[in-house]
């Protein structure tokens, strides 16, 4: 897996990650990096786009709250935070964490927070999927009734 795929991953693991939960982890590994604004936290909307059936044409769909922000730690590593809705303070977190991410405290950033919100997700994926397995019904016919 290439950096920029890990990247993407844990950008998209901080996006969706519970505001509380995702502000709980980052209290609980303690860092308070020095840093400056590049953007500081602003709110806007962005235009969701779709396709029918994934393949189709494009279509807009509607618009969506985010909130963004960039910063740059003393390091000079550059940090971005985008999340869905109007939470200045997770896209702080989220844009602290990926700033971390790509120096060398990563692989602590990344015990931390980045794999207990993997793993939280990953489980509720499976209770999901074993929620929606016990409603399965399967159609079997023994006999049609046909002569």
């Amino acid at each position: 897996m290439t950096a920029e795929n890990n990247r993407r991953a844990w950008m998209s693991l901080l996006a969706k990650a519970p505001a509380g939960r995702l502000e709980a982890l980052w209290q609980a590994y303690g860092a308070t990096p020095d840093f400056h604004w590049l953007r500081a936290p602003e709110i806007g909307a962005t235009m969701v786009r779709g396709r029918l059936g994934g393949t189709g044409a494009p279509f807009n769909l509607g618009e969506m709250t985010l909130t963004r922000c960039a910063l740059q730690l003393e390091s000079g590593a550059v940090g971005h935070g985008y999340v869905q809705g109007r939470d200045k303070v997770k896209a702080e977190i989220a844009a602290k964490v990926d700033a971390l991410m790509q120096g060398a405290d990563a692989d602590a950033v990344e015990a931390a927070v980045l794999t207990p919100l993997a793993e939280e997700v990953a489980t509720a994926k499976t209770e999901r999927a074993e929620k929606a397995a016990a409603t399965k019904v399967d159609f079997f016919t023994m006999a049609r009734g046909e002569d």
